[in-house]
């Protein structure tokens, strides 16, 4: 077992490399800046190719010519570089192209600053490009999974042929852990059924999101609704003290871990409270969570304006015997929420004090 103390941001780098990755192309933005240059130091050191795009758009569009040749590529960006990046991934994921976004959130809208926020849930979750697309979105809370993610993004992307986004946001990737590197590089996957290799085998294979006829361009999209549907089975979620709580604190990514802290500190003064964190963002891990959650009072904590609570209120709301309230407790603009907020929110919330 080999381990390295490393941020975050490079523990994508590994995780990319171990899991096959073939080329990196990407802009460097603050504070996503250290993946783009955690693979310009590793992918020419074993063979991969690395290249700064001129910006974030140009860098999608060669993910996506990459993809298109049955490459297994990934770019990372912020916010403001994620909106350049919308256009090139709804043409991916209308191409059936699979590929990984690895999204490091930082405050906004606009420019912003650069401290952590997670104020672009619904820009990745929701995709925030033209037409009925899904992009697969998985969020760690550690450099552990920062690794371990990057590698599952890229399985699911190529087994359902869609983008991939790994979300997380300044704090994961600027901190610095110890990282236990994968057993074994993942298997490649196959490709020739679809891509094109520029060899007589692959020439019928067709890369394109265009369908000039209008009941053709309506039967593209529902084949695409039901691979998302297909794509539920993939759900991931994580539970802490759930069995006995009267409050489930929900959260992902920090946010998630702050939750953890603030459930601790609760028990140790008596109170009853649990954690339910999804892995998964989309698919979103329902069942799970509203089975944590009968019987039991919630409260979001996060980085945004709610985002991820509206969310999570929105699943609930599609059976109306799971509806519920869920309270939120949170801060904008680059303020991190503390334990003791939590923990205060909490007891104000359940009227235990």
């Amino acid at each position: 077992m080999t381990t390295k103390f490393i941020k975050g941001n490079e523990a994508v780098i590994i995780g990319a490399l171990y899991a096959g990755c073939d080329a990196y192309f990407g802009y460097p933005i603050t504070p996503a800046s250290e993946i783009a240059h955690a693979a310009a130091k590793w992918f020419p050191s074993v063979g991969r190719e690395f290249l700064q795009a001129e910006c974030e758009t140009a860098s999608l569009n060669m993910l996506y010519g990459a993809a298109a040749a049955g490459a297994l590529a990934m770019t990372a960006t912020s916010g403001p570089g994620m909106s350049l990046m919308q256009e090139a991934i709804s043409y991916m994921a209308g191409a059936n192209l699979p590929g990984v976004i690895v999204t490091v959130m930082r405050a906004g809208p606009g420019l912003g600053n650069v401290y952590p926020e997670q104020g672009d849930y619904n820009q990745a979750v929701k995709g925030g490009g033209h037409g009925n697309y899904q992009c697969i979105c998985l969020a760690p809370n550690s450099a552990q999974e920062m690794c371990d993610l990057t590698m599952k993004a890229f399985e699911l992307s190529f087994k359902y042929l869609t983008p991939a986004i790994v979300l997380c946001d300044g704090l994961l990737g600027q901190m610095m852990e110890t990282l236990t590197l994968p057993e074994r590089e993942m298997p490649r996957p196959e490709t020739s059924s679809w891509a094109v290799h520029g060899n007589a085998e692959t020439r019928p294979n067709l890369i394109t999101s265009i369908f000039l006829d209008a009941p053709a361009q309506e039967e593209h999209n529902i084949q695409l609704q039901a691979k998302y549907e297909r794509m539920k089975v993939e759900v991931a979620s994580e539970e802490y003290l759930t069995e006995d709580a009267d409050l489930v604190l929900l959260g992902y990514g920090i946010s998630s871990r702050i939750a953890r802290t603030a459930a601790e500190v609760l028990r140790s003064q008596g109170y009853k409270v649990g954690v339910f964190r999804p892995i998964s963002l989309n698919p979103f891990p329902i069942d799970a969570m509203a089975k944590a959650l009968e019987g039991r009072r919630a409260m979001a904590i996060e980085l945004s304006s709610g985002q991820f609570r509206d969310d999570a209120l929105m699943h609930l709301s599609r059976d109306a015997k799971r509806y519920q309230e869920i309270g939120l407790c949170n801060h904008m603009g680059g303020i991190v929420v503390s334990v003791d907020e939590v923990v205060a929110a909490a007891k104000k919330y359940m009227n235990w004090a």
